[in-house]
């Protein structure tokens, strides 16, 4: 439960001029900023110690192009945009099937959900289907009363004929045959995924495999670009560290280690200390089986929404985080940043992997995984709340990272390259900035302290550059 603080309690703090409290773990987070700069500044792109910024993207977008040089990347747009149109022809019907549609008159969100009998976790799932079709002109909203009516439906054969060209689709996006059946399964059980009385999980890992998320994470066109030049960014920050000292790695929310194998590759005979990390002991385990006693690799259990230092994590201890498709999930992006700002040593680089860009495909399939859970009491907190959405563009991302403490690197594959138009997957990273004119939250908390009755509980306080403002769905600030 968070903690009960009022303005009273908050203004004036020691060195403090702005604040966010953010709920989430035992006590809730409360991010400050001290005084703003006299002039506005602007997010910078860092230097690499030893080296210059410029240098390192570069060498990262060729390490990317070098991954996919037998890709020719003219017809990828067109392969997302086929699949895309099985998630529209999918999304219609599943809607049709419910035959709510089938009257002619308007019906409202919660209409649909209720004829659909979803579990109420996947409700902004739905209403984002609503949102896309009438966007692709697959169904009308009223703009005065906001009901929907006149859904286009397609016939059968078309559907099924739709799902048997997937197949194409993915093998020229370098997908695995295992994709395909995963897309296919997960539109074939769509209602009941969306009434919890079938679990993605199930249709991702069939017995327990993981060749499907592999395929994903690792063997797409997109992906595989994504983890080389990630990669190359770790494997620059090699160069720079002490003399004969392990380049120490802290690698969050791991997964199937679609981005591990790949860094682990780059970063060759170089000695480091490697700590896989994710939620699921499941994960861990797979990894012990494939990448076996690799020097220097250990695994650990860390799950991003919680405090990394109580969890067991020291301060100032690792040289490069790298969280490749997973931050997204933070129920608060700036809060997560900050809490892995501090695990960083001054100049140390943090490398994200990212979905920026929505594809439709994801709506009937790998969003499923991204809702709350059914006992979760809230969602996203930042500037996502109240917007039934889930990803991050690059742009907000960029902004995340500079008010967090971070100095951003250009996003990559830069605007303009082939990739980042057909994908939107992107590498974002950042280097830490000096703290300077940050409060500093052990006074914080004990001004805090101070202030509220014996016993009471404390926040955890993370200091940052700046607050970014959102506002709940009702427009009050959170």
């Amino acid at each position: 439960m968070t903690t009960a603080l009022t303005d009273t309690d908050l203004t004036g703090l020691p060195g403090v001029a702005d604040w966010q409290l953010v709920p989430g773990g035992p006590h809730g987070t409360l991010l400050v900023a001290g005084p703003p700069p006299a002039a506005e500044r602007e997010p910078s792109h860092s230097s690499v110690p030893g080296g210059d910024s410029t240098d390192a993207t570069a060498r990262a977008t060729a390490a990317g192009d070098d991954s996919v040089q037998d890709t020719d990347p003219a017809p990828l747009p067109a392969l997302m945009r086929r699949l895309d149109e099985t998630a529209l022809l999918t999304m219609a019907r599943v809607l049709d099937r419910t035959r709510l549609f089938r009257d002619g008159r308007g019906h409202d969100a919660d209409e649909v959900l209720a004829a659909l009998a979803a579990a109420p976790r996947h409700a902004w799932l739905v209403r984002r289907w609503l949102r896309t079709l009438a966007a692709e002109n697959r169904l009308v909203q009223d703009t005065r009363t906001g009901r929907y009516h006149g859904l286009e439906v397609p016939d059968r054969r078309e559907h099924a004929r739709a799902l048997r060209d997937l197949d194409g689709a993915c093998r020229g996006l370098g997908y695995p045959p295992s994709m395909t059946r995963f897309f296919r399964s997960a539109a074939e059980r769509l209602p009941l995924l969306l009434q919890d009385r079938a679990t993605l999980q199930e249709v991702l890992f069939p017995d327990g495999r993981t060749d499907t998320a592999q395929g994903n994470y690792r063997d797409s066109t997109p992906s595989r670009w994504a983890n080389h030049a990630a990669a190359s960014l770790v494997v620059d920050q090699a160069r720079h560290r002490a003399a004969h000292a392990p380049l120490r790695v802290l690698e969050a929310g791991a997964g199937v280690g679609g981005t591990t194998g790949t860094v682990l590759e780059a970063l060759g005979g170089t000695p480091v200390d490697y700590l896989f990390t994710d939620v699921s002991p499941f994960f861990l385990k797979e990894a012990r089986d494939v990448f076996g006693a690799r020097p220097g690799l250990r695994h650990a259990l860390f799950d991003i929404q919680a405090d990394p230092l109580a969890q067991g994590f020291a301060p100032a201890s690792q040289d490069v985080v790298l969280a490749a498709n997973v931050l997204h999930n933070a129920r608060h992006a700036g809060r997560a940043l900050a809490a892995l700002r501090e695990l960083l040593v001054p100049g140390g680089l943090l490398v994200l992997v990212e979905s920026c860009q929505e594809h439709y495909q994801a709506l009937t399939s790998m969003y499923l995984l991204m809702s709350p859970a059914p006992d979760e009491q809230g969602w996203f907190t930042d500037l996502r709340a109240g917007q039934d959405r889930v990803l991050l563009t690059a742009e907000e991302w960029t902004r995340q990272l500079d008010a967090a403490g971070f100095d951003p690197l250009p996003v990559l594959p830069t605007d303009g390259h082939p990739l980042a138009a057909a994908a939107g997957q992107r590498v974002l990273a950042g280097r830490v900035r000096p703290g300077v004119g940050r409060p500093d939250p052990d006074r914080v908390r004990a001004a805090l302290a101070d202030r509220l009755p014996p016993g009471a509980p404390l926040p955890r306080v993370h200091a940052v550059d700046r607050v970014i403002r959102t506002t709940t769905p009702t427009g009050a600030p959170c």
